[in-house]
């Protein structure tokens, strides 16, 4: 009996389906009503739909009064691009689980935070807890390591003084000039390690990777006692990274 009395959820979420893609066709605007002729519209129900529109970010009332698309489609956009990107790269993580029988990650440093894109676990390579977010952790991690380690003085000092580092476990560095002079020691190591610095009982190894510009890192985790297979692990996660960069770096 509702549905008589007018149109359904989905006829409006089609009729706004159908005015995003008429306000799409014009880079530099259009009208209420060139837009409601386009898109097959009454001129009421296109006021009402650009209103909803405009208010929650899908798209936007220029000063001429044309609208155009908004910033939120925008982000809908960039994230369908890095699902696309990111599964160029998820059999080759896959395949570094499988052959160490680790969780393998992959983390991006993107606006001033150490976030994590990926993580590829599995039965026989259960993932770490993450019981403190990668935000927080960048001083305790092998990946947080192995970003800090690659900005320079400039974007390593800007991260260091908005993030405390905080004791974890009894391992973790907490002191600013101890991390600086592990992250500054030389000749650098090819991979960054944390033994049981953001959770006991667990060993993490990384690498610097790069998504065009964008630094991040390739990293596994295992057991503490795992340690003596650095080597082994060593050798199997710098070319994988080598090839999630070239991965991550095509264009699509």
């Amino acid at each position: 009996m509702g549905a008589q009395g007018g149109p359904t959820l989905i006829t409006s979420v089609q009729r706004a389906f159908r005015l995003l893609e008429a306000v799409g066709a014009h880079d530099g605007g259009a009208t209420a009503k060139q837009l409601a002729r386009e898109a097959g519209l009454a001129l009421a129900t296109t006021y009402h739909l650009l209103r909803t529109l405009a208010h929650d970010g899908y798209v936007r009332k220029l000063d001429d009064g044309a609208f155009v698309i908004g910033d939120k489609v925008q982000a809908l956009h960039h994230g369908s691009h890095g699902q696309a990107v990111l599964s160029r790269v998820r059999p080759t993580l896959g395949a570094l689980r499988d052959e160490l029988a680790a969780a393998a990650y992959l983390t991006f440093y993107e606006d001033g935070e150490i976030r994590v894109a990926e993580i590829v676990d599995g039965p026989r390579a259960p993932r770490v807890d993450l019981w403190v977010g990668f935000e927080d952790a960048g001083h305790a991690t092998a990946l947080g390591k192995c970003v800090l380690r690659e900005l320079d003085e400039e974007g390593r000092n800007d991260y260091l003084s908005r993030h405390d580092l905080a004791d974890l476990t009894p391992r973790t560095i907490t002191r600013r000039a101890e991390l600086l002079r592990l992250l500054d020691r030389e000749p650098a190591e090819p991979v960054v390690m944390d033994l049981e610095e953001y959770s006991l009982g667990t060993f993490c190894v990384a690498v610097p990777v790069y998504r065009g510009n964008t630094l991040g890192s390739l990293g596994v985790s295992l057991r503490a006692d795992q340690r003596h297979r650095v080597d082994e692990i060593r050798e199997l996660l710098i070319p994988t990274a080598s090839r999630v960069t070239r991965g991550m770096s095509l264009t699509i």
